[in-house]
């Protein structure tokens, strides 16, 4: 068996989170496919049986991985967009970012992506579903700074705008399209400008 590296002390204490550390280092040694249960606990320092009470099966085991991978990269964003004025030029701007994360041939997504795309897909979709939460507390801050600067509707829901706001870039980043170029900077803004914009405009209640 191919020997993967063990977690130092200095990761999260929780089982939860120890797993989690666990799968990405298997990941990066060694792939979705060949990255067993085991392998993950023995990397971890717990049972098979700790592990099944966090997480069902392998799937859902690595797509909470792939999914913390991408929102940490996320998480970067923030620096880029504190520098930018504008909640159309942030949003904007946030999906050339996000795109970034699967266009860099070195980055650990794009690697998982390309070489086994099928299982990618898989583990992807398994833990996507904390995904569109995650990315819509980290879209509130813009858009309650937006609202306060009259640039969308004073009425917005924002908790309700940030999901659905979440949702649109989440398409936009991961899902081709036919008509603009989704990797032409100013094409995603005059997107954004046309077609995302009016709805945080429009009047909640109409």
């Amino acid at each position: 068996m191919t020997s993967t590296p063990a977690l130092s002390g200095a990761h999260a204490a929780t089982v939860r989170d120890r797993l989690i550390d666990a799968a990405e280092v298997c990941l990066r040694a060694k792939g979705i496919r060949s990255t067993t249960v085991s392998e993950v606990a023995e990397v971890a320092g717990v049972s098979r049986g700790w592990l099944y009470r966090h997480f069902p099966d392998k799937v859902t085991l690595l797509g909470a991985a792939i999914v913390r991978l991408n929102d940490a990269y996320w998480s970067e964003s923030h620096a880029l967009l504190a520098e930018i004025d504008g909640l159309d030029r942030q949003i904007a701007a946030g999906i050339t970012h996000g795109r970034s994360a699967y266009d860099d041939p070195g980055a650990l997504l794009m690697k998982l992506r390309v070489e086994e795309p099928e299982e990618f897909a898989a583990c992807a979709g398994a833990g996507v579903h904390g995904l569109v939460p995650d990315l819509a507390a980290f879209w509130k801050r813009y858009l309650v700074a937006a609202r306060d600067a009259g640039e969308v509707h004073a009425a917005v829901r924002v908790d309700e705008a940030s999901e659905w706001l979440a949702r649109a870039i989440l398409s936009l980043t991961t899902v081709p399209g036919e008509h603009f170029d989704v990797g032409d900077p100013a094409a995603v803004l005059a997107h954004v400008r046309r077609y995302v914009m009016p709805g945080l405009r429009s009047d909640p209640d109409a």
